[in-house]
């Protein structure tokens, strides 16, 4: 780890960077995900879903970038690597035959839920190891990957 002033145990910082590294992992996987469906969906409702899919890439990005600042400031590496990421990543693999927009839907919906419910379990490892910084830091990604799961569930829902 690198030196910090940082006033959080060493202890619970290498904690939350390993939390933070693995949640890094996901979120590059899910922006891969969301660019996948992106480039592939075909269909009624193709330029809706191709730029919502896009979009979805690039919020997940911006939470890609803030998660992996907070692992340097706490002192680590961040480990943002598409290898790596490829490696440690505890989402599905996305389903790379699809094409159909309502099958992407799914696919997309999927592992946005997936995603976001590990996030939820990282808040409250967070909360419980006292760094309140990365806990709230997560609860901005939770919100965000919940309004994305709306903004994509609402295509299959009637």
């Amino acid at each position: 780890m690198h030196s910090t002033k940082i006033d959080i145990s060493k202890d619970v910082r290498e904690k939350m960077i390993g939390l933070l590294n693995a949640r890094l992992a996901d979120s590059i996987d899910l922006k891969s995900q969301a660019k996948q469906a992106h480039w592939n969906v075909k269909g009624m409702s193709f330029i809706a879903l191709h730029e919502l899919f896009d979009q979805v890439a690039a919020e997940v990005e911006a939470h890609v970038d803030t998660i992996a600042e907070r692992v340097t400031a706490l002192g680590g590496t961040a480990e943002g690597t598409v290898r790596v990421a490829a490696e440690k990543s505890t989402l599905s693999q996305y389903p790379m035959e699809i094409t159909e927009g309502r099958d992407h839907v799914e696919a997309l919906s999927t592992a946005l839920a997936d995603f976001g419910k590990k996030v939820r379990s990282s808040i409250d490892e967070a909360d419980d190891a006292g760094d309140m910084s990365t806990a709230d830091l997560l609860t901005e990604v939770s919100r965000d990957i919940d309004k994305l799961l709306w903004f994509v569930e609402a295509h299959i829902q009637a």
